[in-house]
């Protein structure tokens, strides 16, 4: 399923090829978010065109909508959503923190102020709750009641039929206390365990569909202690790859990640969770993660918000009204060599839907090809002047 290819001098980061059903994924490689089973507002013959390997769609918000039985009925996610390349879907666990506890879209990644074992945002309502067997959630469309286990999130996503699936994992933020961590690490461990037994109990009733590789998901939070422990438990559990999940305090993203690499096989893939920023994804990389997601290249797009090499700008702003320009001259995706900024600008201050597409197909390029290009530093040994020159430029 995974070769390495060249391994970076002095650091844990590697090229390889993932081998999926559906097609190759070579690594290290951006995998862009299509939540829903799409990329908002942007075809998937668009993210094919614009260089992406593979979309990975969440389990909790098919399971709503449409179902996992009607996706399963169409063919699997990518017949369903026309997309012939590698799938992946996460498990739902994100889920399960974020809207348990009200943060939505973001977490915490500052380990400082507050602790606790109940950890709810500012005037939000719990909509999960988790123990030993399973979470129990209210769904945030309808408010209807539903359960998660480790064996439904095995079975939803086995209906899905993504070439990659994640084991059913405890998402904690930095504010949880020590002790809570230590009890979610082991919730986790004995989650993934009946994952792995369901999933082999599908594999076997579905012989008939395609192989289905299965992550485990390593927490911990910004514990070397319990993150080493985690690694270590799941590894031993034969999964096919592994995930690197959890609010981790950026600052030393690079040394959690390192801390989990360290455990993990060589010839196993690794993705790290939820990363998208540039330089997150040099240190992620650089640690030995081979795959990425995140949401915020489509998620910034959509309020204006694109990347350059120079740094971000936003085409709400003025400036932008009257520059007949690309928004980066040195960009090869479609909304550069065919659309100004100042037509963008246009488009994002009226609300066009069109305005978004176009800044979207630009920010998954970005990030798609600068992945790519740390691909071919590490091939050709150039990695290293290429992340000083590129960051040194990019944050000025």
């Amino acid at each position: 399923m995974f070769t390495v290819g060249k391994e970076l001098e002095g650091a844990l980061g590697r090229t390889g090829t993932i081998t999926t059903p559906h097609g190759e994924i070579r690594t290290p490689a951006f995998i862009p978010v299509g939540t829903r089973a799409t990329v908002k507002g942007v075809l998937p013959e668009s993210m094919a065109e614009l260089g992406a390997q593979a979309l990975l769609a969440n389990a909790y918000h098919l399971y709503l909508q449409p179902g996992a039985d009607i996706i399963d009925e169409a063919g699997g996610l990518g017949a369903f959503m026309n997309w012939p390349g590698p799938t992946f879907t996460d498990s739902g666990g994100f889920q399960v923190l974020s809207l348990g506890a009200g943060f939505k879209k973001t977490l915490s990644m500052d380990a400082t102020g507050v602790e606790a074992d109940d950890v709810i945002a500012p005037g939000k309502d719990r909509l999960a709750k988790v123990d030993d067997d399973g979470v129990t959630f209210k769904s945030h469309v309808d408010g209807t009641r539903h359960r998660f286990t480790p064996e439904v999130s095995m079975q939803i996503q086995h209906q899905l039929g993504a070439d990659i699936m994640f084991a059913f994992d405890e998402l904690t933020t930095l504010m949880n206390t020590r002790g809570y961590q230590e009890q979610s690490i082991a919730r986790t461990q004995a989650w993934a365990e009946r994952c792995v037994t369901e999933h082999e109990r599908l594999t076997e009733s579905r012989a008939g569909k395609p192989h289905q590789a299965l992550f485990g998901v390593v927490q911990g939070a910004q514990h070397e202690d319990l993150r080493r422990t985690a690694a270590r438990g799941l590894v031993a559990l034969g999964f096919d790859g592994f995930g690197v999940g959890g609010a981790i305090e950026k600052e030393r993203l690079g040394t959690i990640v390192s801390w989990v690499n360290e455990e993990l096989p060589v010839d196993k893939p690794r993705h790290l969770l939820g990363i998208g920023e540039p330089d997150d994804l040099f240190t992620g990389v650089e640690a030995g993660c081979d795959t990425f997601d995140c949401v915020n290249p489509s998620r910034v797009a959509r309020s204006g918000r694109v990347y350059t090499p120079t740094g971000h700008f936003n085409l709400t702003w003025a400036a932008s009204k009257r520059e007949f320009i690309p928004i980066d001259d040195d960009c090869d995706c479609y909304t550069c060599t065919h659309y100004t900024r100042a037509y963008l600008h246009h488009l994002i201050k009226t609300r066009e839907m069109a305005g978004s597409t176009l800044a979207t197909i630009h920010n998954e390029r970005f990030i798609v090809r600068l992945v790519d290009q740390m691909r071919d530093a590490i091939d050709d040994g150039t990695f290293k002047d290429f992340k000083a020159d590129w960051l040194a430029r990019f944050y000025t």
